[in-house]
Parts: structure tokens; sequence; C-alpha cells
């Protein structure tokens, strides 16, 4: 007999997901792909709600081909997910949170998909529902991209399709000494392995669920634990890309999604140990990994507070986090007949603190918001370039 390999194998992490796991599972009975086509590996990782019993009494209904593993908890997402990966057989891999749900057709778009074009990681688009949803990588439908041409890295959730073979070929698991950012380690290590990526963005593949409860993982976890995530995602970038501009660009995402918002609002609300604590444990970060690349392309006011947390300037930081607070509008600075455009947050230009006029100015996509601003062209920046190199070559007369 002759056992036919599945297209896809949707793997869910579930525990004490009821009564999410109902509309999450009939979302996969749903799909149009074919039963045929599709296994489900669903993992309850030690619930007492009923998870476990639930995804028995569906195995056993369903027409879909379902093995249910019940298992101890592990404290997080990567065990259940690992040992779901190591007993799929499908041609592709989907990493299904049991609070959330599929679109209709998702599986078989995806599937396709990558099958059109040889990719080996797909994502779908995904609306949140009662959660906001990473938006900026939806602007167009990529049927070949990766991580550098596009804004992919804004999206490191493990909800995505990945080819099972390219998964083994590289030895890939989540990394289950992380409690939190163990799916933003795994899939930028996928995009920076894959032989393209691709972007369905004209049709909703995945649903965020928002639980009523709060219980979903990513709002738990405490400041040490997002530090552990930030590192390891940096090590792994700086591991896998050299230095320069394209290192840089990803480097943005630790920075921006995980590192800064330690030093927002709720920074105000720590104690003086935390706070100290916070700025001994990004110290080495910042040491190895901010560079004015980085700095660069972030808007000022996030660019300004890394800077102060690099200086251990804890003082000056929570000024700029009280003007935040108290949502006040910076004065803005034009000067060189609009072309420059500085935001002036607090310290700007005070001699006493000895912060540079760089970090203040804004780049042109924050610019443009200001009325008189007048962004300089390419090809100004070319007649710029020719009428420099004329007065160098021109002989003094």
């Amino acid at each position: 007999m002759t056992v036919v390999q599945p297209d896809v194998t949707v793997v869910i992490g579930a525990y004490e997901a009821m009564p999410y796991l109902v509309d999450c599972l009939a979302s996969v009975e749903a799909q149009t792909i074919g039963h045929a086509r599709v296994e489900v590996i669903a993992v309850d990782d030690g619930s007492a709600d009923g998870t476990g019993e639930y995804l028995e009494e569906f195995a056993e209904r369903t027409s879909l081909d379902v093995t249910v593993i019940r298992q101890d908890n592990s404290g997080g997402p990567s065990g259940p997910r690992n040992v779901g990966l190591g007993k799929a057989r499908g041609r592709y891999v989907f990493f299904l949170d049991a609070d959330d749900r599929l679109g209709p057709e998702a599986l078989e778009r995806m599937v396709a998909m990558a099958d059109r074009n040889g990719t080996d990681v797909v994502l779908g688009r995904v609306e949140g529902v009662n959660r906001k949803p990473p938006t900026s990588m939806w602007g167009q439908t990529l049927e070949r991209t990766d991580v550098f041409s596009s804004n992919i890295k804004f999206t490191l959730s493990a909800q995505k399709l990945f080819r099972r073979a390219f998964l083994e070929r590289h030895s890939m698991r989540f990394d289950e000494s992380l409690w939190t950012g163990e799916d933003a380690l795994f899939t930028m290590e996928a995009y920076l392995r894959a032989d393209g990526v691709s972007v369905i963005a004209d049709h909703t593949c995945y649903y965020l669920v928002g639980r009523e409860d709060g219980k979903h993982v990513t709002k738990t976890g405490s400041h040490v634990l997002r530090f552990d995530s930030a590192r390891a995602l940096m090590n792994l970038i700086a591991d896998m890309v050299p230095p320069g501009a394209r290192r840089d660009a990803l480097m943005v995402r630790p920075f921006l999604v995980t590192l800064l918002p330690q030093f927002g609002p709720n920074f105000l609300k720590d104690s003086e140990a935390v706070r100290r604590e916070k700025l001994e444990l990004a110290k080495p970060l910042v040491d190895a990994h901010w560079t004015r690349e980085v700095a660069h392309r972030l808007r000022v006011h996030e660019r300004l507070r890394i800077q102060l947390v690099a200086m251990g300037r804890p003082d000056l930081l929570v000024e700029v986090l009280e003007f935040l607070k108290a949502k006040e509008t910076p004065e803005t600075v034009l000067e060189k007949g609009g072309r420059r455009v500085y935001f002036a947050y607090p310290f700007f230009r005070d001699p006493s603190t000895g912060l540079p006029d760089a970090l203040y100015l804004a780049e042109p996509r924050e610019a443009r918001k200001v009325p008189g601003y007048r962004e300089i062209g390419v090809d100004q920046l070319l007649r710029r370039a020719v009428r420099k190199a004329r007065r160098v070559l021109t002989p003094a007369g």
C-alpha cells in the first residue's frame, strides 16, 4: 500500500486554548485544499481546561488526518512546535496557534504560491480580531522576494508556510531556551536561508485573535525575557549577515520592536532598580549593534531614546519620555532653505548634554509632513556632485 504524502502539515500547539480551539479547528476543516492533502498534528501542552479532550474528539469525527499528542506542560510554544515538526510528513508545514484561525482558501493559495515560485517561505495576509496585526508588509502581493527587498522583517511570527525539506536541510527548530521571541529567531533564520519568499497580500490567510482573558503568550514575560529575545535575534543577524547596510537594515527590527518598548512609557513607572537593570541589559546590545545607519532608519524620538540608553543617561531619557507622554509636539526648525528639518525634542542644542544635531535631524520620510520642507531630489544631488567635481578638477587660475 502506497502512502501518499500530504501537501501540508498543520502543526497546532495548544495550551489552555478553549473555547478558541473550536473555531481554530473549524477553520482547518473548512480549507478548500482538500482533506486528503492535509495532515494535522496537534500537541496538547499539558492543558487542564478540556483542550486535550476536545482535540481527541475532533480527531475521531473529522475526515482530516489528525494526530493528537498529549504531553506535560513545556512552558512555552517552542516545545510543542518542535514535536509537531518532528512528526510532520507534509511537503510544507504551517504553524497555527490554537487561539487563532485560518482564512478561507488559505492553505490552497499558499501551497499554490510556493509551488508556482519554488519559494521556501510563504506569508499570507494577516488580519486582527481584537488584536493589532502587522501591516507594513501587505502593500502588494509578491511572487518572489527576500528579507532585504521588502518589509517582511516586521512579521516574524511563526504563522507562515515553510517548505519542510528546507527546514530539515538546515536542521531548523525553535529555540526552547527562549520564553518569548522564539518565533522571531526561527523566522528570521528562515528568511535569511530561504531560496525566495512569497507574500500573499490580496487575500486574508490568517486571523490573529486577541483573547479576552489576556493570556496570549506575546503579552506575558518579564523585561529580562524581552532582552533575551532581542539579544538572540541581534546575534543571529550578526552571525548570518556581514557588517554593512544590509545588516543594519535588519537590526532595525530588534531595536525598534523588542528593545525600544523597554524604554517607553513603562520606564517611567519602573523602580530605580529595574531602570538600572534595563540599562545594564541594554548596554552590550547597543555597544555591539547600534550604528549610525541603524539610527538614521528610525524616527527622531526613537533614535533619541536609544541614543540616551547607549549613553547611560536615564535622567535625560525620563525627561524625553515625560515630553512624549504629555503628547506635546516638538518645535520644528527648518534650515538650509527648508532642506533640513530638526524636531526640537528636549535637549536640542543644549550645550550641557553634548547631544549632536544629527540626532534630531528628520529623515525625508518624517520631514515630508512639515510645511516648508524641500526634499532634495536625485537630479539635484547629481548636479551638486558634478559642480563639486568641477571645482576639484578645475586648476586654480
